[in-house]
This record gives structure tokens, sequence and C-alpha cells, in this order.
């Protein structure tokens, strides 16, 4: 199976199904002497884990990490680093019912008309289970960014129709709700109207959305390579995103050339209003969400990626049987009502591939810096 591979010179290959003994991930291209454990990693894929409240599913797994191989006495040896999850709380008899029909909204016939064949526990690749690798993987790539003073912060923006206001933003309270939003009262509007759903036996979607702060200009390979090229590349890559967004995204396609322009401007300080020893380029405002030509400008970089509503719900739906001839199915075993809350760390994890790679790349974009790391 191809297309289990992500990066250029910051290499992660992606293994394992839902339904497996485990699954894991190797990450190549990491440099020697990044300081590195099994809870740093641990730390992020407990954000991921199940079972975290009645919004996610009630699968019981711990998601404990293995470095098996590329850390020496807690740091990185430039070789490659591979991590293993095991499964633990397999129900394969729950999917026994879908084993000959397509689940709508599912990759079940896409897969059965590529392969000839699918993994009906719980869809195998396809499964929310195989973002376990990019997470771990991600926390290689955000302990690598620390180093360098990048910061990648992702939050949920909205449930269904229910949006953060952001003049009540709190970034404190991300962590104090189910939902990892920045505004208590959405928080609260958000559970309801899950409730609500719920009840319905249907599901939501909504928006993560994700800041990176500290990225220098000049991030970023022009043409085919661009940085928001990338970061579409590796939103859209995750199961269940269906739209892709970066600075004022669809709402610049409403807006006038000067209302959507960022201006520029000298400063003297930086974003904490601390002197510079020189005067720096900035930018008035942030429509762009931080490229410009592909290529970081040096502010914020601000993306969003739309979730679809969870598929597997329990109202009666549809479909039609591999073996022929239409039926209906209403989906049983152990699913998220929304698949947002879970999926906040995801996006964090391959924006964080996505920039780590790319800030690799830009260090040979210019002679004079080869040569000034050579000594020449």
């Amino acid at each position: 199976m191809a297309g289990s591979t992500y990066g250029t010179l910051l290499k992660v290959m992606t293994w394992g199904e839902s339904h497996g003994k485990g699954i894991g991930v190797v990450v190549d291209g990491c440099p020697a002497g990044l300081p590195l454990s099994e809870s740093h990693v641990q730390e992020y894929l407990d954000r991921r884990k199940p079972g975290q409240s009645k919004f996610t599913t009630a699968r019981s797994e711990g998601d404990r990490v293995e470095i098996l191989s590329g850390v020496f006495e807690g740091k990185t040896t430039g070789a490659p680093i591979a991590m293993e999850v095991r499964n633990m709380d397999q129900r394969s008899h729950d999917y026994g019912n879908i084993m000959d029909v397509y689940r709508p909204g599912h990759a079940d016939y896409t897969f059965d008309e590529k392969y000839g064949f699918r993994d009906y526990r719980g869809g195998g690749r396809s499964s929310g289970r195989e973002t376990i690798g990019r997470v771990a993987a991600g926390a290689v790539a955000c302990r690598l960014l620390k180093t360098l003073g990048i910061s990648v912060g992702a939050y949920t923006r909205s449930v269904g129709e229910i949006e953060i206001d952001y003049a009540s933003f709190d970034p404190d309270e991300i962590w104090r709700n189910r939902f990892y939003m920045p505004d208590a009262e959405a928080a609260a509007r958000a559970e309801a109207c899950l409730e609500k759903r719920m009840a319905e036996k249907d599901s939501c979607g909504g928006v993560v959305e994700c800041v990176i702060r500290g990225l220098p200009a000049g991030v970023g390979e022009p043409v085919f390579e661009k940085l928001d090229a990338g970061l579409a590349k590796a939103m859209v890559s995750i199961g269940a995103v269906k739209g892709f967004e970066i600075g004022d995204g669809f709402a610049a396609a409403r807006a006038r050339g000067s209302e959507n322009n960022d201006g520029f401007a000298l400063t003297a300080r930086d974003q904490e209003g601390n002197p510079l020893l020189k005067e720096k380029i900035v930018k008035k405002t942030n429509h762009s969400g931080g490229t410009l030509g592909g290529i970081s400008d040096g502010s914020d970089l601000v993306l969003r990626a739309a979730f679809k509503p969870t598929p597997s719900i329990a109202s009666p739906q549809s479909t039609v049987s591999r073996k022929g001839g239409e039926t209906e199915i209403c989906i049983k075993g152990r699913h998220d009502p929304i698949i947002v809350p879970r999926a906040v760390v995801v996006v964090e994890a391959m924006a964080a591939l996505t920039v780590a790679d790319l800030l690799l790349l830009s260090m040979s974009s210019r002679l004079d810096r080869i040569q000034s790391f050579f000594g020449r």
C-alpha cells in the first residue's frame, strides 16, 4: 500500500490497523542530540486517546507508547526513531454486521474497489487510530521546534454551528473543557448541542484552528512545495477533514484588495515589547495568515481544518451489500459522536511535521548560510 510516508528530510511512515496488534510510526531524519523520552510523546498521545469523556468512544485504550529505536541516554541518535502503541481493547465482533455492506461516509466501498479487499474491523488503515502514529511523530517535531523558539498550538474553533467568540478568547480555558475550546460559554453551548445530537442518534462536525508562533520569515519552497500548500496537504490527509483555510481563507474571496493586503511597517521591539538590536520588518495585519508566495513572512501562521460529522451513527442508513442488493444498516460498536476534540492534537502534529521538514529544507537555501555553517 503506497501513501503511508510523509515528508522530505524529516520523513515519517505510519503503520498498523485499528484492530491489528498495534499501531506505530518510524521517524527518519530527526537530528541527533534532541532530548526525547517516552513521557514527552505520551503527553501528546494522552490528548488523543479514547475514553476521555462521554463525547468520545468508550474504547478502553491506554495508548502507551514504547520507543524501540533512535534514542539513547535520553537523546536522539540520528537513527530512525521507531515507536509503537499496542492495541489492547479490540472488539472485532462489533463489526460483524458490516463485513459485507458498505458504511455510508466511510472508505469501505473505495478500499474494496482499489484493493479488492478491505479490513472491515474498524476501518483498518482508514481508522482514526491511524493518527496515533502521526501524533507520536508530531510530538518529536514539536520538541525539535521548541528548541528553535517555535510553538504550535491548536484548539476547537467551532462545534457544529457554535463558534467561539474571540472577544472571550482565554488560552487557559482550552484545558478546562472537554472540547478544547478557548471560550467557556461556547463550550457549554457546544455540550448542549452535542447532547441533543446524541439523543437523536446523530453526530456533529467542527473546525480546528491552529496557530504557529515564532516561525522566522523565509520558510517554504516556492511553486510546488509552498508552506501553505504543504500544510493543506497535511491537513486534508487527516481522515474526516473536508476543508482547509489559511489566514482569512475563503473570506478573502469576498474582500477588496485594499482590505486584504497586509501593509508593512518597521518596529524596534519584538512581540513581547522587548527592544531589538535593529529594526525589523513586520506586517500591520495578518490577513494572509503568515505566508506570502508560499513562504513564511514572520507573522503568526494561522490555519484551519474543517472536520465532517462522524459517519458512524446509530440511526438507520441506506446502503448496498458487496454481494449485491440494497439494504439498511445501523452502526453498532463504540464511536465518537464528534471527532473534533481528539483531532485537535492531530492537527498540531501534522502542522509541526510540515513546518519542521520545511525548516530543515530551508537550511540549504542560501550560500552565505551554508558557508557560515561550514566555517567558510
